[in-house]
């Protein structure tokens, strides 16, 4: 199957105004999904938030439907989220409490604010957050990562493609020696989803989250948490509302599914945008898309590495469509801005994304240019050209 990329662009209105390389931040969402949430706020305005809420239930539910497919995974191990970070902190959090020695071990690729809260549990309850060796390629060692396992060990986690760096970590093969050794596994998928086939089963998780406004194309304030089903007996979040815990018969009565981490308030018309954007995605075909976006990120990285001035900083020998770079004597926020002016999207990157990562790369800074599987050639050589007049 290939890829129809002019009526792609055709029904992505932003491809008529900015060649965009942002896909890891936002990418564009094409006019399906906007139509979808606003024509939903039209109907609120019309007839009521709540009544509109409980006539599009059954709707909502197929987004979490398309989302369990899209994971190779069941409805009721799916919860939409208003984040990534919000989804993957409320599972984190509904962990048993760490104890003094306990030990928690992460990939140097991960995302700083997973980092951040797992450092400040540990912290606090006297344990360690270690991080597992890399191979030479710069990628997660599941080797180095098994020879560290004794029976302190509470939790892997692993930032599965690093939003500074466009490798691919060795995701399935982690998942294989976590579940060998009964430690939960955690992974940040953001960058993964819809660039990459997504299958839990195979991967061998407990939890995944991602974003629905990177590469899947949905709208800003959506997300997908994964919960293996078996796993959330083990699971107890710290708070619960009507929707996750009503009260009944005197008690609040938890949820046995992973809706236990969704609350009551959301919004029905940007779930209901990402059910849009997944089923978009799921007609293309994951394994179409990434075919497409790995030969246009080889392309890409191909031709600014032939620029003089410009270093790439991409590691691994699976890449994704992220693809990391400097530009000598310029900063990434000067080449950002020179680029936003010809009406070119890329990002600067801080270290504060992945701050291990870059760290033991020496950089602080990068630009990332990102495809996706709407990208054009011509947009491409459009991006080279005008790097290179910047480093000239």
């Amino acid at each position: 199957m290939t890829i129809d990329v002019a009526r792609i662009r055709s029904e992505t209105p932003g491809c008529s105004v900015v060649a965009h390389f942002n896909h890891s931040s936002c990418s564009l969402p094409p006019l399906q999904v906007t139509q979808t949430i606003t024509e939903h706020l039209q109907r609120e305005a019309l007839y009521g938030p709540s009544e509109m809420g409980v006539a599009v239930a059954d709707d909502v539910q197929a987004t979490r439907q398309a989302a369990a497919q899209l994971l190779n995974a069941s409805v009721e191990e799916i919860a939409l989220t208003g984040s990534g970070s919000q989804g993957w902190g409320l599972a984190f959090a509904s962990l048993p409490p760490l104890r003094e020695g306990d030990r928690i071990l992460i990939g140097r690729h991960e995302w700083g604010g997973n980092l951040s809260t797992m450092h400040r549990a540990a912290q606090k309850a006297g344990a360690t957050v270690e991080v597992v060796p890399c191979r030479d390629d710069g990628c997660v060692s599941p080797e180095a990562l098994a020879s560290m396992l004794d029976d302190r060990v509470r939790l892997i986690a692993l930032t599965w493609l690093p939003a500074t760096n466009g490798l691919i970590n060795p995701a399935a093969e982690i998942g294989r020696i976590a579940r060998s050794a009964g430690v939960p596994y955690f992974i940040d998928a953001g960058q993964a989803l819809a660039q990459v086939p997504v299958d839990v089963e195979a991967i061998g998780c407990d939890v995944l989250k991602g974003a629905g406004r990177k590469f899947l194309r949905g709208p800003r304030g959506t997300a997908l948490l994964y919960v293996r089903r078996a796993f959330l007996k083990k699971l107890e979040t710290p708070y619960l509302d009507v929707l996750s815990g009503p009260w009944k018969n005197g008690a609040p009565e938890p949820r046995d599914d992973a809706r236990l981490f969704e609350t009551g308030e959301n919004s029905f018309a940007l779930q209901l945008g990402l059910g849009t954007a997944i089923r978009y995605t799921l007609a293309i075909g994951v394994d179409v898309i990434r075919a497409r976006i790995n030969q246009l990120a080889r392309d890409l990285r191909q031709r600014l590495s032939d620029i003089p001035a410009v270093t790439i900083h991409d590691g691994g020998q699976e890449r994704s469509g992220i693809v990391a770079f400097t530009v000598r004597g310029l900063t990434p926020q000067e080449v950002r801005v020179s680029l936003a002016a010809e009406k070119i999207n890329v990002a600067a990157i801080a270290a504060a994304y992945t701050p291990l990562d870059m760290a033991a790369r020496g950089l602080t800074e990068i630009v990332r240019a990102s495809v996706s599987y709407f990208t054009t050639e011509e947009e491409i050589e459009r991006l080279v050209k005008a790097i290179a007049a910047l480093a000239a």
